[in-house]
């Protein structure tokens, strides 16, 4: 082990307490039929007792076993056993999910944080509970190693706690001890600890990762969810800097953060310098480093998944996994329609910990498709039996590998349109037009279907002005509606006139959706955006449309009046340029009022071939690539 501590443990302990040793067949042993029996969480199960209580299934009958989340291989869920052993799971790992949807298993749908507390008041009493620990020290204390979780919980309320004791267990820190006379059998086993390989990144999966990281600021505290999609934002996170770590389960991910830098936990507003979690399931390299680490901090889910503790960190990001999202923004994250697949665990605790944390982010994250693509994820309804874990009303981030849509405080309206905007290409008309005939959108959005196509982000850029303020250009979307709305009325009339050759400040609904809902295939408008804590405003527009008869494209751009005279015109004109060329157009056209000196000029002084001539007024420019 590469522990940092000097503590070690004490040598003549199973002389010192050899009274209480016993081999895995005595201890299961002292099992009755219809025994409750708690199993350690993932891969601290203590492997040998499971298979020693496996063995004596002819013995026993009704024996139920209450666990969080297995790693082993579950062998008291054969068949065979049906009359002996009946699991009764708080979430459904892969072992035990036929088992569950089967019916032969229940599956308790619970708040991670509220489970020490049916443990405690009684509501779920334990008559056992078969746990894995490292040997003790010197004071008689033993470490309950890579699982405090819930498994101490259970451990100070079952009445008869039977400890694996592994010198291959890692002694992790912090709230994770026991006192060796709180157990009341110990069993000698120096077996490998259960491992977990990270799950393999796939092109969607490091797009979402991507996506993700850009919403993570220097010195924000972070939670990861299972899955693959926290660990794909590994190699994202690598050059941020201050990071905090509080989540209830670390993974293989956290070496390299920590060896990076990325992590060090020095702007955390508690536990300041430390990662906080509650067990990890990860490779051997993991539990070296967290093995008499003081950088780690392991606590019992009653305070790692507090919400009210989570919210009292500093930019708290809480990122988790998602099966089915609706366009209300209902999460469905544990079933299948019916068919019971994970489970709430602590979604729901850090979802709301991270909306109370000031700067904090709520993020929940899903692939666009499932089946190889044969459906959306994001659908009009929840499938049939589908339960909502995180409610429309609490959702904030939804992340796709297709961008992010920020739900929280928006119009039904606005959630279909941004969802929309992540899902899918090949869904999107579909749930457009389902989201018609459901009423969510008006029926006069049908009269821009067909038109509901996102960009494709090379047309991405930024640009740094004098003082140092970024404005970033993207593609509009439908979502920029309300957005495109407040530039409008912002213009001045002078500004107005320049551009639209009208002094009318009144914009019909319609004409405002002509300006979000661009067919990118032979249009472009791109925004300037400036981020705001609301998400972001627009300061810019600039557009083309192409004549497929000449292979020309009329161009017209506008700056909002406060951020004229700062370059913006003249790059964001370059950036169309790019894309217009990219896009094997042959030039621009444009009508500029005589009186538009500034638009006249950026024309005149780009590297075009540029022509024009001066009719009623207005200068009729043709620019050649």
């Amino acid at each position: 082990m590469n522990g940092n501590s000097s503590t070690t443990y004490d040598a003549n302990w199973q002389e010192k307490y050899r009274d209480m040793l016993a081999t895995p067949e005595q201890a299961v042993a002292r099992l009755k039929p219809g025994n409750r029996v708690f199993i350690a969480t993932g891969c601290a199960e203590p492997v040998r007792l499971v298979q020693a209580l496996t063995d004596r299934a002819g013995e026993l009958t009704d024996v139920e076993i209450v666990q969080l989340l297995t790693k082993g291989d579950a062998p008291y869920v054969d068949r065979r056993y049906a009359g002996s052993f009946v699991v009764n799971s708080f979430f459904i790992g892969t072992r035990i999910r036929e088992h569950i949807q089967e019916g032969l298993g229940s599956y308790t749908p619970i708040l991670l944080s509220d489970i020490p507390g049916i443990f405690k008041s009684g509501q779920l009493p334990l008559d056992a509970a078969l746990i894995q620990v490292c040997p003790p020290d010197a004071q008689g204390k033993v470490s309950l190693g890579i699982s405090v979780d819930i498994v101490k919980s259970a451990a100070e309320n079952a009445s008869l706690v039977i400890a694996q004791v592994n010198p291959q267990m890692p002694r992790t820190l912090g709230d994770s001890f026991l006192d060796i006379h709180d157990l009341d059998i110990l069993v000698p086993v120096d077996a490998p600890i259960l491992e977990r390989e990270s799950e393999e990144i796939c092109a969607a999966t490091r797009t979402i990762g991507e996506h993700i990281a850009s919403l993570v600021e220097d010195g924000s505290t972070l939670e990861f969810g299972i899955g693959r999609i926290p660990h794909s934002l590994v190699e994202f996170l690598r050059d941020k800097r201050d990071l905090g770590i509080h989540t209830e389960m670390l993974t293989d991910s956290i070496v390299e953060l920590v060896e990076s830098g990325a992590v060090n936990g020095s702007r955390k507003s508690m536990d300041r310098g430390r990662v906080v979690t509650s067990f990890c399931m990860g490779t051997r390299k993991l539990y070296d480093l967290v093995h008499n680490n003081p950088l780690f901090c392991f606590r019992p889910t009653e305070h790692v998944n507090d919400p009210f503790i989570i919210g009292k960190q500093f930019k708290m990001v809480a990122i988790n996994m998602a099966l089915e999202v609706d366009l209300t923004g209902q999460v469905c994250a544990d079933s299948l329609g019916t068919r019971f697949f994970s489970g709430i665990g602590g979604q729901v605790d850090f979802n709301r910990g991270a909306a109370r944390s000031k700067g904090g982010k709520a993020i929940i994250a899903l692939q666009s498709t499932a089946r190889q693509g044969e459906v959306s994820r994001i659908v009009t309804r929840l499938s049939p039996g589908a339960g909502v874990v995180t409610t429309r009303g609490e959702v904030h981030y939804v992340v796709t590998e297709f961008g992010s849509a920020y739900l929280h405080g928006k119009s039904i309206q606005e959630r279909v349109m941004a969802l929309i905007s992540i899902a899918h290409p090949r869904f999107r008309e579909q749930l457009f037009r389902e989201a018609i005939e459901a009423r969510y959108l008006p029926q006069s959005f049908a009269d821009i279907e067909g038109r509901f196509w996102i960009a494709d982000q090379e047309m991405r850029t930024a640009m740094v002005l004098d003082d140092g303020t970024q404005i970033t250009f993207r593609p509009v979307h439908p979502t920029d509606e309300p957005r495109m709305r407040d530039l409008l009325y912002a213009l001045s009339q002078e500004a107005l006139y320049y551009r639209f050759m009208t002094h009318s400040q009144r914009f019909g609904h319609k004409q405002i959706l002509n300006f979000v809902y661009i067919d990118h295939r032979k249009d472009v408008a791109v925004v300037g955006t400036l981020p705001e804590a609301h998400g972001e405003d627009i300061v810019a527009v600039g557009r083309y449309y192409l004549n497929e008869k000449t292979n020309r494209a009329e161009v017209a751009f506008v700056v909002h009046d406060r951020w004229q005279n700062r370059g913006i015109g003249r790059f964001l004109f370059r950036h169309l340029t790019t894309i217009a060329k990219r896009n094997g157009i042959s030039g621009f056209t444009a009508e500029v009022l005589r009186d538009n000196r500034r638009m006249q000029a950026i024309f005149n002084a780009s590297d075009l071939k540029v022509k024009s001539f001066l009719e009623e007024g207005v200068y009729s420019f043709e620019l050649d690539f």
